[in-house]
């Protein structure tokens, strides 16, 4: 028996922005509110428990500290690696330098809060 990801619940200063900025990337939708302001979004035919995991995003008023210690990685799954980076960037990421080189195959990005994630090279089919 094994565990699996579920959700990921990411701490957030402006969650509305947040989860909006995630559901386009991911093609995700909106899946409920709680009375502290969580924003849970998911795949829009799975929901939580399917094959994805879904993404909570909590409020905070509590300022971020040094580098995070887990980022996300995506992959685009109808285009190309350049293409999805002008979307990407054309929704709000920023490119960020966290000491790349220059030759890696991935591209650092922030979200709207500035929580990096890597865009990755290799074209995924779609779920």
């Amino acid at each position: 028996m094994a565990c699996r990801i579920s959700e990921l619940v990411i701490d957030a200063a402006d969650a509305d922005r947040l989860a909006a900025f995630w559901s386009e990337v991911l093609g995700y939708v909106e899946l409920g509110r709680e009375d502290d302001g969580s924003i849970e979004i998911g795949p829009p035919d799975a929901g939580f428990g399917g094959p994805q995991p879904t993404l909570v995003f909590s409020p905070t008023n509590d300022p971020r500290t040094g580098k995070l210690r887990l980022h996300i990685d995506v992959n685009a799954t109808d285009r190309d690696q350049d293409a999805e980076l002008e979307r990407l960037l054309a929704l709000g990421a920023k490119p960020v330098d966290v000491g790349q080189t220059g030759t890696e195959s991935w591209h650092v990005l922030a979200d709207p809060e500035g929580n990096e994630f890597c865009l990755l090279r290799t074209r995924l089919k779609p779920l």
